[in-house]
This record gives C-alpha cells, structure tokens and sequence, in this order.
C-alpha cells in the first residue's frame, strides 16, 4: 500500500514538474501566459517609457527641485517600483518608468503635475465660485482661477497637503466605506481648520477640490476641522479612492510641471546581459543540483527537483503579482536560491548524522527534517523579516529587491519543508532503503576555532579598519572617498543621433564599449529611443575634456557630428529621501532582527552578536568598495541588502545548534568544547551553502557584460566574508559575551 503511495507521489511529481517547465518557457494561449519572458521587467533590462518634465519656474530652488522629485516618484511608484526620476539640467525632471510602452496613457493618468486647488464654495461677496451644471452633473468655475485667487477663495493648494491615501473606514451605521484620508503641513492644517470653520458655519457648505482644468471632489464640511487631518466619503469603489488620492498627491508637488517630451526607450543594460544572465544562472543551477546529487546521493537528487519546481514556481508567481524583476530583483532571486539549497542541505546533513549514530533510514528521515526545522524557520524568517521592512519603509529598487526576496523565501520554505519531505518519504516507500543511498557523516573530531578568535577578531578588525582608512586616502587624492556612481551623484547625459537606425546589439557591441574605454565608466547606461535614431548615453559626470574626447571618439567610429551630440548635467537617481529611506529600513530590520533572535533564542548575547556579525560584513565588503574602487550605485544598495539577508540565515543555523547541544549537555560540559563542536558540526553546511551561492554569483561575473560584473564582484566578497563571520566570529563572541557578561 504505502508503495503504491509512493509510486503516485512519484509520477505526480513528475507530471507536476513537467507541467511547470512547460509553463515557465512556453505559457498557455496566443500570449503565452505565465512563461518567464511576460515577467515584467525594469527599464534595465527591457525598456519602458522616458517623460521629460519642464518647470514653470525657470530658477527653481534647489529644495523645492528634490521635493518635488521625491513625490513624484512616491506617485509614478503606482505603476513599477522600478521607476525612476531625477533632475537633468537646472529646471528640468526626467520621469522613467519601466514595463510599459505607452506613454500617452501614462502622461494622461498623470495629469499636469502642480496645480490642486482647494477652492472655497463663495468669495467674500457671496458668489459662487463654482456652481453645479445640471445638463452635465459637473461643476464649473463661474471665473477664472487668478480672479478667485485674488479674492482669496483658494484655501489651500496642493503644496499644503502633506499626503492623501485611500482608506477603508466605517459610518455610522458601522459599515464599511472606501474613503481618501488627507494630512496636511503645518501651515495647511490652520488654513484649512479656517476654509471649514467658514463652511461648516454656512450650513454644511462644500470646498471643491480643482485639479488640471477640473473638479475632482466636491466634499461637504460637516465640522470644523482643526487637528491637520480629514477623510473624504462617498467613494463608490477602492479604485475611486485611490485615484483620488493618486490625484491630490501628484497635485501637492511644489513646482508645476509641463511635458518636453517623451518617448519609448529600450533596456539600459542591453539584450546581451539579460541572455548572458539566464545562461549563466541556468549554468549554475544544473552544477548546484550536480554537486548535491555527487554530496548527498539519492536526497541530492531530490534537492535537485525540488530546486527546479521552486524556480519555476518563483518565475511564476512573479507573472502572478505582477512584480518587476531587475537587476536587483535578480540578486534577490540568487538569494532566495542559495537560501532554498541552504535548506536542504540543513535536512540532509541532519540525515546522514542520524544514520552515522546507528538509527534506522527511515527514523533518520523523519529525526532530520524534525531537527533541521527550527534553523530553516528561524532563518527564514529573519530574512523574511528584513524584507518586509524594505517594502515598507524602502522606496524605488529596494522596494522590488525587498518583493523578490520574500516571495523566494516563502517559496524556498516550502520546497524544502513540504516538496523534498513527500519526495524523500516516496523515494523510500517504493523500495531505496539501503543507508548507501543517503550517505554516513562522518564524527569528526571538534576544530579548535575559539583557541583562534584572538587572531580572527585581530583580522575582522583590521578589514573593517581598512575601510574608513581607504576612504580617507582616496578622499584626499581623488576627492572621493567612494567611486559614486551616477545613480548617486548623478552624471553626464550624452544624447547621439546616428546617421541610420542603430540596433539594440550594436550599442551593445560598439558603443557602450567605446564610451567605457574613453570615460572610464563601467557602469555606462546606453539606452535606444525607439522609433529614432537617438541614442542617449549616460555616464558619471564628465568634464570638458572628456566631453570633448568622447564626442571626437563617436566622431571618429560612427561619422556623426557635433551638431548630432548634446550633453547635460542630470542629478542622482536616488536622491537623499530615497537613501534616508534605505538606512532607515535597514536600522529598523536589524532591530527587528535583533529581537526576534533574542525572542527565540531566549538569550540577548545570540541576538547581539548575530547583529555584530552583520554589520562586520556589510563594513568588510564597504571596505572592499573603496579599495577596489568598484562603482557605488543602485547595485550597491542590492549588494548590501544580498548580504545582511545571507549573513544573517547562517548564523543562524551555528546558534541553532549551540542552543540544541547546550540542551543536551552535562552541566560541567566545557562550553568552549561545546560551541567548537556546534561550529564543526554545521561546518559542512556553512561550506557547502557559501560554494552553491558563489557558483551563481561566480558564472555571473564570469558571463556577464560590465556592469552586472561590477554588481558581482563584491557580491561574491561578501559571501566569502558572511561565510567567514558566521564560522570563526559569530560562535566566538557568542562565548566571549557568554562568559565575560554573566546572567543578570
């Protein structure tokens, strides 16, 4: 009978796994719905639509530029939190959206940005300022907006929003309504606690709401309203609502904009890094499932299915939630990866202990998915926690990075835990039942790793010093302690229109490569105008020799002339909010982090020094950034966040076991015996986990074109390094704490 099971769970795994590849590279329907190429993807990789934006004030300041820049991408956020917009010029703002190709629609969803009105019903006279038009069911302005504002009927603008958010709440009779929930500044909150004094003392007056040449609500006053806060009913659905609050947010921006131009642009990072990525990712993942089917035999085998149905599944599920896969997204995946691999290997590991301490298969089986549970979970966990915090708190590329991530995590949990627990019961049930199959760990003797921490600290230390010591040397030579990037400290704006149409493969081919050798740039943006001949090439800021270098070079190789080239100053695309709003997220995931360690582990020095750790990473590969000088970017920021989400799962799984080895140890055990043998136990798993990981992120670096190297290169130091922590620093301060901090 439980063969029979077994044989069923078998061919359905089959048949599901079939059904997923087909899914995942072909699709169903004429428009192939679910294959992996209807993901949606980043302007990097496929393209999307390019708005340039002029202000109607020729000098703008430059605080109410980034004001104006920062709410606008809360706003374009709405359709790809990929989207980016920065300055270019003095008073212009570029608008990028990726996955979308029309930029008509988006420029009417967009409306004119800056010109909200919030308009008193009457003037001081008695008038109506607007009035209802019973043919149409609209209001009208009875006269025009300088005649009302000269009379002082505007009683705010959208400047005096502070934020608008569609909201569900309750009436009166407790049921459920859609409404726009509006906060107001400082100054906004007194003008509008007098506009609904006035109204609500006319007898419920309304304050209609005027937005690009028309009314978009009309709300009655029922109070007065002092506290800086209001909530507008009568929405009939969610989506009236949140257009609504969509509209008065885009309103509320300091500066009103009027559309240059805009066009339809190609992917930033070419077709040959998006084919050289896939091939080396699915290089990668044959050679991970290879190497685990050479370790651990028949459970290798599984682990192998059981990754293939998790990238099928995650490339389905992205289709699913509409989620948009970047370069980021692409770090979050290999994460995900290592972290789905990372699970088996915990499980089997614990097998194969199982069997060397002379208990039977199938009790093996059933001891190591129960053992290895609570160090998945934990991990997991901890990582799911970081991720929550970047979508909540992150904005732009940490927002899709933090998406990606969770959705791998839930599914990497649930291969591991649910898929390879079937396939395992299945591969035993139909007869494979001899412990050859499933291998013996060896006893080892314990390594002496806390006899060393003297000299592993004096190492941590001395990377970690190197560098705010690089820094500063760099800082006095070049003027920069990092090699910014122009995601960072913006650049140059190269824009090249070739003689004839230029191919996609061709920028690829010729242009990037000689813009590279002539600015020095490896992280060159050449993106096509679709429909042009146009060219726009971004770089880190240039001077007037290089400028003059680079436009004698296209010259030179493509026979265009100067007349064909101009050149502008553009700002950071991640502007100051936008990095506050990572650091912020960041502090806040640690601490959650933190806590939750402390709560599971029911001891503050396995929280504190799992977070110490974390930092030693993220401080050792900053240190590798400024020494290397490898170009401080969007990347950066994937980097950073690759790695405090993979340091953190390994330390982990060392914790895990102290805790398990300290339950069951005699009360005179050395602990110092005790945290070496829990370092050497897991010392398989720390290997192994770092060496499938690096086998990704290696064939990427070794593939792919410039910039995903630049974006690889330190992401493989930081997994060298979180291997490093998590064996010879993070058991070893957990001792030093354990012994120098008694228990209070």
């Amino acid at each position: 009978m439980k063969k029979n099971r077994g044989i069923l769970v078998l061919v359905m795994t089959v048949l599901v796994t079939a059904f997923l590849i087909f899914t995942t590279a072909v699709g169903f329907g004429p428009t192939g719905t679910g294959a992996a190429k209807n993901i949606k993807t980043g302007l990097d990789l496929s393209g999307g639509v390019s708005i340039t934006y002029e202000t109607s004030k020729e000098n703008p300041e430059p605080d109410e530029m980034q004001d104006t820049i920062y709410k606008l991408q809360k706003r374009v956020e709405q359709y790809s939190t990929e989207a980016q917009v920065y300055q270019e010029g003095e008073n212009r703002i570029i608008v990028e959206i990726p996955g979308v190709n029309d930029a008509n629609k988006i420029l009417e969803e967009l409306g004119k940005p800056g010109s909200l009105y919030f308009i008193a019903h009457k003037d001081s006279k008695g008038n109506e300022n607007y009035t209802l038009n019973t043919q149409t069911g609209e209001y009208e302005l009875t006269k025009t907006i300088e005649e009302i504002e000269a009379d002082g009927g505007i009683v705010l603008s959208g400047t005096d929003v502070k934020d608008a958010k569609a909201a569900v709440a309750e009436d009166d009779l407790k049921n459920k309504t859609n409404v726009v929930s509006l906060s107001f500044t400082k100054e906004g909150t007194k003008k509008f606690a007098e506009a609904t004094k006035t109204a609500y003392e006319a007898g419920n007056d309304t304050i209609g709401i005027y937005y690009d040449g028309s009314f978009v609500s009309v709300p009655s006053v029922r109070a007065e309203i002092e506290n800086g806060s209001a909530q507008i009913d009568g929405m009939k659905d969610a989506q009236e609502a949140e257009n609504l609050a969509s509209t008065i947010r885009i309103g509320g921006l300091k500066l009103e904009l009027t559309e240059l131009r805009s066009s339809v642009v190609a992917a930033q990072l070419g077709e040959e890094a998006i084919s050289t990525s896939l091939v080396a990712a699915a290089i990668g993942l044959a050679l991970i499932i290879l190497f685990m089917i050479v370790v651990y035999r028949i459970p290798g085998l599984v682990s192998g299915i059981a990754l293939v149905i998790y990238v099928c599944l995650d490339l389905i599920a992205l289709n699913a939630f509409d989620l948009t896969l970047t370069l980021q997204g692409i770090a979050g995946i290999i994460l995900s990866i290592g972290m789905a691999v990372d699970a088996n290997v915990i499980i089997y590991a614990r097998i194969q202990e199982e069997i060397a301490a002379g208990k039977s298969v199938r009790t093996a089986l059933q001891a190591g998915f129960k053992k290895a549970f609570s160090a998945i979970f934990d991990g997991n966990i901890t990582t799911l926690i970081a991720a929550f915090v970047l979508n909540w708190l992150g904005s732009g590329t940490v927002k899709g990075f933090a998406q990606t991530l969770a959705l791998g995590i839930v599914l990497s949990m649930f291969t591991a835990l649910v898929v390879s627990r079937f396939l395992m019961y299945a591969v035993y049930a139909v007869g494979v039942r001899d412990e050859k199959f499933y291998g013996k760990r060896k006893e080892r003797t314990p390594i002496r790793f806390l006899q060393k921490r003297k000299v592993f600290f004096l190492i941590s230390v001395l990377m970690i010093l190197s560098a705010p010591v690089a820094m500063l040397i760099f800082k006095g030579t070049s003027g920069e302690a990092l090699k910014y990037s122009l995601e960072f400290k913006g650049g140059t704006s190269t824009n090249v229109t070739f003689a004839e149409d230029m191919p996609i493969k061709e920028i690829d081919a010729r242009v990037t490569p000689l813009v590279e050798k002539v600015t020095g740039d490896k992280n060159v943006q050449a993106t096509k105008v679709v429909g042009s001949n146009q060219v726009i090439i971004k770089t880190v800021t240039l001077d007037v020799k290089k400028r003059e270098a680079l436009n004698q070079a296209l010259e030179e190789e493509f026979g265009v002339t100067q007349d064909d080239i101009t050149s502008e100053s553009i700002s950071s695309t991640v502007s100051s909010e936008m990095r506050t709003d990572a650091v912020k997220a960041v502090v806040v995931a640690t601490i959650l982090m933190l806590l939750y360690i402390w709560f599971r582990f029911k001891d503050i020095r396995f929280a504190s020094s799992a977070v110490i750790a974390l930092l030693h990473d993220v401080l050792v590969v900053l240190a590798f950034y400024a020494i290397a000088r490898v170009s401080v970017g969007n990347t950066f920021i994937a980097c950073m966040l690759t790695i405090v989400g993979y340091s953190i799962n390994a330390t982990i799984v060392i914790f895990d076991r102290i805790r398990e080895n300290m339950a069951g140890a005699r009360k005179k055990e050395d602990l110092e015996n005790l945290v070496n043998a829990s370092i050497t136990q897991t010392l398989t798993r720390s290997v192994y986990t770092s060496l499938t990981t690096f086998i990704m992120v290696f064939l990427l670096f070794v593939m792919g074109v410039s910039s995903i190297r630049e974006f690889a290169l330190p992401l493989m130091v930081g997994i060298i390094c979180g291997g490093y922590s998590s064996v010879c620093i993070t058991g070893a301060l957990w001792y030093v704490m354990k012994t120098k901090i008694k228990n209070r």
